[in-house]
């Protein structure tokens, strides 16, 4: 198996977050120990931001760097485990809102308002959890 980075790096589907992360200069950060839960934008969501906003947050390393530490939080929480939660609180040191309402009848997870499209693809370090949406923090 492979560290966060690595796996999000093989899967090809985070190519804009992947760019991201190195800007920001978390990688060494997201492969180390450990273990985190991140909650990952796929190119899919970052093409839905408006234009220019990638860009943007490419060019404000603070900016970016509070962006990406508001998808990561601490610990491998598995999808079971996170419809336990109302909220979870970020490395970036807000919370995010879990809403597992419609888990039962659709198998759909919320966070904040982006739905977790593909669950608990595993790393060394943590769990990966697909979404289809970039997380913005207040």
């Amino acid at each position: 198996m492979a560290d966060i980075v690595d796996t999000a790096m093989a899967a090809g589907t985070f190519k804009t977050l992947v760019a991201a992360v190195q800007a920001a200069g978390l990688v060494d950060t997201l492969k180390g120990d450990g273990p985190f839960t991140v909650f990952a934008p796929n190119d899919e969501a970052f093409a839905k931001l408006p234009k220019g906003t990638v860009e943007a947050l490419l060019a404000d390393k603070p900016k970016l760097t509070a962006v990406l530490t508001y998808h990561v939080v601490n610990g491998a929480i598995k999808a079971a485990d996170v419809i336990a939660h109302k909220n979870i609180t970020t490395l970036q040191g807000q919370d995010l809102k879990i809403d597992a309402g419609r888990w039962h009848l659709h198998k759909v997870v919320k966070v904040n308002d982006a739905d977790i499209v593909k669950a608990d693809i595993e790393a060394d370090n943590g769990v990966i959890h697909v979404i289809d949406k970039v997380l913005m923090p207040m």
